[in-house]
Order: structure tokens, then C-alpha cells, then sequence
């Protein structure tokens, strides 16, 4: 089978693990991939403000000529493949997919609906409309559509087309677990990373890591990204001690980071999407040897309640609560040792399962 598209593995990784699982049960994978290059929120903007869509047309046709060529090559060395997988935000890439391989199956990784994260964060009207069309058209061109949870698969306009199929982490995140400890002080050490998005609840982090260190918990907080939410979450932090800020970190050096303190923080807020996904970070935390804490949703308990602490989403008293409970060493530790017995679990070969599965039933691996 083929792996093919725009996707960017090092900025969104979910490809990658699908790649890596795939692999690891045998299959053939062969890459044809022209990057686009640009982020996940840039799409989004695109997406929202029409006139930024004639950048993202030339840069993906551009990229679309790239991908016809590296098909006929591919064609006359490997022949027609059983199955193409078409990677992390592929709405357009499917519709290309689909013209080139005719006969083949066509998996698409949908783990984004375009409508729903403009919705998310902030979007309205045609706009919402217009990206749910392009949705549509993306899981209609499609044989199979992989998504991260149940409910995102009751979202297609017929869930029996999908396959639900965990993030999982990249193997650098438990590369980077397996690094010597980092120093351990009287401090607990918590980081958070992420887009700022309304999903992520940061005003929720924002106070309750101010109100666990006026409580007295000894924390050293560490804020990595940017986006809509981090003025409002600055301005909450604004004179907390101990807490430090990067706008960003690149993609080779956050498994490193994370995996040097001792607690990562998922998602917190009870908005419609929030409670409906579970993010990469809750995945990469736990792989990178982190306490993870995050929102007591459906979809986080299902898939690692046994591994992770589970807090009510958009309380902010009761995460300065569990932040104030793992500053104790014996909570803590005990944390940790559900939380190593979870990192199995979230291996490429173990969330592929699922799909080898249904390509094995279609008969394509």
C-alpha cells in the first residue's frame, strides 16, 4: 500500500504512528508525500478568510503535480497498490487520491472535521457550512475513514464506513522517556503544550495553577505555544512564581522537554469538540514517562482512564486540587506506576490493530 499526500509527519505526527503501526504488522509502506507546509491552524485560517485561498491552491497544486509524477513512478515499479492511506488533513489530497487510484481502497485519516474546528473556534454560519460540505466530500471519496474516537466516528454521515483508531505516540516520545531523569527538586514540575485553541481549556490551567501556588503547592509550571487563548491565560498567570513561557519548541526537541518534567496536563475544557477528542498530548505525555492529567470525558476514559488522572473538564478548582495532590511523593509515585502501565497500550503496532484488522477483512494487506 502507499501512504500518500500533503501531510507533514513532523508537525503532525498521526501519520507517522499509522505509517509505523502499519509496518510493524508486516505491511509494505511506500511514501509519496509533497508536504504543503503549512500548520494546522494556517489551514484553518485559510479555510475561514477566502481571500487566503489562492496561497493554498498554488502551493497545493504545486505539490498535487509532484504527487502525479511520483504515481506513475510508483506504478510502473510496484504496480496498482491495494490500498492508499491518505494522511492527516487530506480533505483536498482525498479527492486526488481517488481520481489517480480508481480501483484501489482508499483510506482517509479524517481525524480533523474541518466544520467542527472552525466551530471550535469561533466560526459561523456559511463558513461552518461550507467546511462541513468539504467534509462530506472528503469521507465521500473515501472507502474507509479512520478516526480517533467513537463519537467522532457517529459523525460520519454513515459510521459504518469508519474505523476508530487511537493517536498513539511516535517512538521518539518513549526514546526520550528512556533518557536519564531529569534533576528532581522539592518542586513538582508541570508542562503544558499546545495550539491555545478554546478546546484546551488554558484559562482553566491558567487558574488553577495560580490558585494551587497561592494554596502553597511548590510548582514549576512550564506554557509551551500559542494561539487565541494565550493572552487571556498570560493575564490570569500575570505574578504567579514559577512559571515559564515558550511561544515554541520544534518537534525534535518537545519529546525531550515534556519528558523532563514530572506531570503533563491534557484538555480541559467542556466545550461540544473538547469532549469528543482525545489530543495528541494526553498520548506523547504518558509515552514520554509523565503523570498525565486531564478532563474526565467519555472518550479519555475509554481509551487510558486506567492510566491517566482524570479531573472534571472546565473546573479549575478541581485540577488545582489533583496538582496540589501530586505534589505528595507517595501520590505521585503511584501515579506514575499507572501511568508506565498504560505506555504499552499507545504503541504504533497496538492502535493500528483496528485497521490491519478491517484491510485484512477488505483483503488489501
Amino acid at each position: 500500500m502507499i501512504a500518500f499526500g500533503t501531510y507533514d509527519a513532523a508537525r503532525h505526527p498521526r501519520i507517522a504512528v499509522l505509517i509505523a503501526g502499519l509496518r510493524a504488522h508486516g505491511s509494505k509502506v511506500t511514501e509519496l508525500n509533497r508536504p504543503l507546509g503549512f500548520s494546522t491552524a494556517e489551514r484553518v485560517r485559510m479555510l475561514q478568510q477566502p481571500w487566503r485561498l489562492p496561497a493554498l491552491a498554488i502551493r497545493l497544486l504545486l505539490c498535487w503535480a509532484g504527487l502525479v509524477r511520483d504515481t506513475v513512478r510508483q506504478r510502473r515499479a510496484e504496480g496498482r497498490p491495494g490500498a492508499v492511506l491518505v494522511g492527516y488533513l487530506g480533505h483536498f489530497d482525498v479527492v486526488l487520491a481517488r481520481l489517480l487510484h480508481p480501483r484501489s481502497v482508499i483510506v482517509l485519516d479524517h481525524l480533523v472535521f474541518a466544520g467542527d474546528t472552525a466551530a471550535d473556534r469561533g466560526a459561523a454560519g456559511l463558513r461552518v457550512r461550507l467546511l462541513t460540505g468539504l467534509d462530506r466530500l472528503a469521507v465521500a471519496c473515501a472507502d474507509l475513514v479512520v478516526t480517533d474516537t467513537e463519537e467522532h466516528r457517529q459523525m460520519l454521515p454513515d459510521p459504518d464506513k469508519g474505523v476508530v483508531v487511537l493517536v498513539g505516540a511516535p517512538d521518539a516520545w518513549r526514546t526520550a522517556a528512556s533518557l536519564p531523569d531529569a534533576p528532581t527538586d522539592e518542586e513538582l514540575s508541570v508542562v503544558f503544550f499546545g495550539l491555545y485553541t478554546p478546546l484546551q481549556g488554558a484559562p482553566v490551567i491558567a487558574e488553577a495553577v495560580r490558585d494551587a501556588v497561592a494554596a502553597g503547592a511548590p510548582l514549576r509550571v512550564t506554557m509551551v505555544g500559542a494561539g487565541q487563548d494565550l493572552p487571556r491565560a498570560r493575564e490570569i498567570l500575570a505574578g504567579t512564581p514559577g512559571v515559564t513561557w515558550h511561544d515554541w519548541v520544534d518537534a525534535d526537541e518537545l519529546p525531550g522537554l515534556v519528558a523532563g518534567h514530572q506531570v503533563c496536563l491534557g484538555i480541559f475544557s467542556d466545550t461540544p469538540k473538547g469532549v469528543r477528542v482525545v489530543p495528541n498530548k494526553v498520548y506523547q505525555g504518558l509515552a514520554a514517562g509523565c503523570v498525565v492529567v486531564t478532563s474526565d470525558t467519555p472518550p479519555q476514559r475509554r481509551a487510558l482512564g486506567e492510566h491517566v488522572e482524570l479531573v472534571p473538564a472546565a473546573d479549575p478548582g478541581a485540577l488545582a486540587a489533583e496538582l496540589g495532590n501530586l505534589c505528595d511523593p507517595a501520590v505521585l509515585a503511584a501515579a506514575r506506576e499507572r501511568a508506565a502501565r498504560g505506555r504499552d497500550r499507545i504503541r504504533p503496532q497496538v492502535v493500528t490493530e483496528p485497521l490491519v484488522a478491517e484491510l485484512r477483512r477488505r483483503g488489501v494487506l
